[in-house]
C-alpha cells in the first residue's frame, strides 16, 4: 500500500442494465479477468472490485450486478449491492448498451439525481449501430440528465476504453493507495474460482437454469509440487435440476468441468485438479443466511 503524499485514489462504480457490458468493461480497464462475463443477463451477483494503477493514481473499479426489478430475496440482494456501490463511490459510470430503449433508463436516472455524484455516460457496443443513432442517443440521455461527460466505447473490442482509463486516473482524489500496486481484485481465490465454473455452467445451460444455481468452494488445498486441489459444490433448487446439469451418464458436468479447470489453471499458473458435485439445496436463493454463507450477502445485513 502507497504511503506517498503525491499519489491519488478513489473509487469509480461501474452501474447498468443487466448485460449492459459492465464486467467487460471492468475487465478491459483493469487488464485482466476479475470478473466473469456472459451473453445472459444478471450473470454479476456480488459487487466486485477491479484494481488498475496508472501513474501516480489507483483507481478502484466496481463492478455491480445490473439494476432490474427484484422479485426474490436473492435478487434484492443484488440490487441492493449496486446501489450501495453508488453511494459509497467517487464516480459512476453509467454504461448503457446503445440498442436499449432509452425510457428503460428513466428508473435510474431519477435516483442517481439524490446521490449527489458525478455521474459519466458510456454508451456500449457502438459497433453495433450507426454514428447517427449514437449522436442522437447521446443527445437524449443528456438533456435528461446532466452527465459529466459522454463516452462511446466498445467494451468487447477494447475501443474508446484507454482514454476513459486516461481521464479517470487523472480524476481521482488525492489519497493513499487502498491496495498493494500489484493487486487486481479484492475477490479471494476461493470465489474467483467458483466464479469461473459459475461462468462455464450459465454458458453450458439455458432458461431459468443457471439462475437457480450457486457455485460454493468446498475445500482447497496446495500441494509441495505446486498443483491445487479444489472441491466445489454446485447448489441447485431442485433434483430435476440436479439431472440436467449432470447431464447422461455424468457428461454434462464432466465437460463444464473440463473446460472449467483447463481456465483455472492458466489463471492460476499450476496445475488445477477440479471436483465438482451437485447438491440440491431448496429455495437457497430465499434462504438469507445461507446467501451470506455463499458471500452474496453480508452477514451484518441480517436481521
Amino acid at each position: 500500500m502507497s504511503e506517498s503524499p503525491n499519489t491519488r485514489c478513489g473509487f469509480v462504480a461501474v452501474v447498468g442494465a443487466t448485460n449492459a457490458g459492465k464486467s467487460t468493461l471492468v475487465n478491459q480497464l483493469v487488464g485482466a479477468k476479475v470478473t466473469i462475463t456472459s451473453r445472459k443477463v444478471q450473470t454479476t451477483r456480488r459487487r466486485i472490485l477491479g484494481i488498475q494503477v496508472v501513474d501516480d493514481a489507483q483507481v478502484i473499479f466496481m463492478d455491480t450486478p445490473g439494476l432490474f426489478t427484484p422479485k426474490t430475496a436473492f435478487e434484492k440482494t443484488m440490487v441492493k449491492a449496486a446501489w450501495a456501490a453508488m453511494y459509497d463511490t467517487d464516480i459512476i459510470l453509467f454504461l448503457w448498451d446503445v440498442r436499449m430503449d432509452i425510457t428503460k433508463a428513466d428508473k435510474a436516472l431519477r435516483r442517481m439525481e439524490g446521490l449527489g455524484k458525478p455521474v459519466y455516460l458510456i454508451l456500449n457496443k457502438i459497433d453495433l449501430v450507426p454514428r447517427e443513432t449514437l449522436l442522437a442517443l447521446a443527445a437524449a440521455f443528456n438533456a435528461k440528465f446532466a452527465f459529466e461527460k459522454t463516452y462511446m466505447i466498445s467494451a468487447l473490442f477494447n475501443q474508446g476504453v484507454s482514454d476513459l482509463l486516461a481521464d479517470l486516473a487523472s480524476l481521482m482524489p488525492a489519497s493513499p493507495w487502498h491496495f498493494p500496486e500489484d493487486q487486481l481484485s479484492d475477490l479471494p481465490q476461493r470465489l474467483l474460482a467458483a466464479e469461473i465454473t459459475r461462468e462455464h455452467l450459465f454458458d453450458r445451460l439455458h432458461q431459468e437454469l443457471p439462475y437457480s444455481l450457486a457455485v460454493e468452494t468446498e475445500s482447497w488445498e496446495a500441494f509441495d509440487n505446486g498443483d491445487l486441489r479444489i472441491a466445489q459444490v454446485v447448489h441447485v433448487e431442485k433434483q430435476a435440476q440436479k439431472i440436467i446439469v449432470v447431464g447422461k451418464s455424468g457428461a454434462r458436468l464432466k465437460a463444464i468441468g473440463q473446460q472449467a479447470r483447463v481456465e483455472l489453471s492458466e489463471l492460476f499458473g499450476c496445475k488445477v485438479h477440479l471436483f465438482l458435485h451437485v447438491r440440491v439445496t431448496p429455495r437457497w436463493r430465499e434462504d438469507r443466511t445461507y446467501l451470506a454463507d455463499l458471500c452474496l450477502e453480508d452477514p451484518k445485513d441480517l436481521k
